[in-house]
């Protein structure tokens, strides 16, 4: 039985051991305001403070209650109140875990149980911390490449609009009535400029819905993330950073959960929840299956085109040896050596392939200004 169907066995919360837990949080007077959930950050703190106190000497319950007092989100607070009743009822702290799964996730829980049988708690939420931050750090790198390009295109396409509603126009009127000598360059913008102006109220709001429409499609439907992770692996540039950024998650993953002590079918379960890609989630359930029925890991990711020979390789070579857990972390270090490096190469490739695209579109509109200037001079001289 794996450790997870073993915590599910034992699920079986009191119905009114939320309640405590917010009677025995500290009272605080606080004015109304909108409060979210804990964030990463608030769990990597969590962890990285009971792993220090744990450290210390200080009992489990004594660490959560010190902690829970310090924690300003009044939701988080709640929480960890609620695992130190929990455990004082007589649950262990990885049950106790289980029961906020919106909060602390598969890996966390079987990380936490494996160290309950272990016994070395302090050590696994130590290396626990590590792996949160270091999958904070992988996350910020990623999306800091990806602020840029948005933000360069976005001032690209206010310049565009700035220029075809309040600009151009105050131009085109020299032209009027002299519509048959313009250029077709200057045609279209005219007509551009034209239906933006009158219809600014629709194609606006249309262009909003269409943004809404593509995330929701994206994230919400199974059908469109589906095809938006096909296609991420398939755009070029983006297709490296994303190759380099699911290996690296995967393998980071599979390396914490197979050194801290977890059953390989729970480590592969878990490693296809968190890869953040459909193609990569359903090759790790294929894994998983072809494990369960008595197949290598290694002979099982041959059969995809997703993992590199180079990967398979070595992951074979750490099965022969019994070193599997120090080979997925040579790899994953490997891979976010990597990650960083195309980050930098993405970044620096994007920003002048934005500034020419954004050149091009105020050279156009700048072309259509002047070529008809050019044109009617030509024709009044000649």
């Amino acid at each position: 039985m794996s450790i997870l169907e073993k915590i599910g066995t034992q699920k079986s919360r009191p119905q009114r051991a939320e309640q405590n837990a917010i009677s025995a949080a500290p009272k605080r007077k606080e004015g109304f305001r909108v409060e979210f959930g804990p964030s990463r950050k608030d769990i990597l703190n969590f962890t990285n403070q009971l792993a220090v106190m744990l450290r210390a000497g200080i009992s489990l319950q004594d660490a959560l209650e010190s902690i829970g007092s310090q924690i300003q989100k009044h939701k988080f607070r709640v929480i960890v109140m609620d695992l130190k009743l929990q455990i004082e009822a007589g649950k262990s702290f990885s049950q106790a875990l289980s029961e906020h799964p919106e909060v602390f996730n598969n890996l966390y829980i079987n990380m936490v149980a494996a160290a309950e049988i272990s016994g070395s708690m302090s050590s696994m939420l130590q290396q626990l911390s590590e792996y949160l931050d270091q999958e904070a750090d992988t996350r910020s790198q990623v999306v800091s490449a990806m602020v840029y390009p948005i933000i360069i295109a976005v001032m690209a396409v206010t310049c565009v609009t700035f220029l075809l509603t309040f600009v151009l126009p105050r131009f085109l009127t020299v032209f009027a009535g002299k519509e048959h000598l313009l250029p077709t360059p200057t045609k279209i913008i005219m007509m551009l400029s034209g239906g933006l102006r009158e219809y600014w109220f629709i194609v606006f709001p249309a262009i909003g819905a269409a943004i809404m429409a593509f995330w929701y499609l994206t994230r919400k439907t199974r059908a469109g993330k589906a095809w938006w992770d096909r296609g991420k692996l398939q755009i070029p540039l983006l297709k490296t950073l994303c190759r380099s950024l699911y290996i690296t998650r995967s393998m980071h993953t599979m390396g914490v959960l197979t050194n801290a002590g977890v059953p390989i079918l729970d480590t592969l379960s878990i490693t296809s929840q968190i890869t953040g890609n459909t193609l990569y989630e359903n090759m790790w359930k294929g894994v998983y299956e072809e494990v369960r029925q008595g197949k290598k890991i290694a002979a099982s990711l041959g059969q995809y085109n997703l993992m590199p020979g180079n990967v398979v390789q070595m992951i074979q070579s750490g099965e022969e040896s019994g070193t599997i857990g120090d080979v997925l972390n040579d790899i994953s270090e490997f891979y976010a050596r990597e990650l960083r490096t195309v980050i930098k190469t993405v970044t620096s490739m994007i920003e002048p392939i934005m500034i020419v695209v954004m050149g091009v579109l105020v050279g156009f509109i700048a072309m259509s200004i002047i070529l008809p200037i050019f044109k009617m001079s030509s024709v009044v001289t000649s």
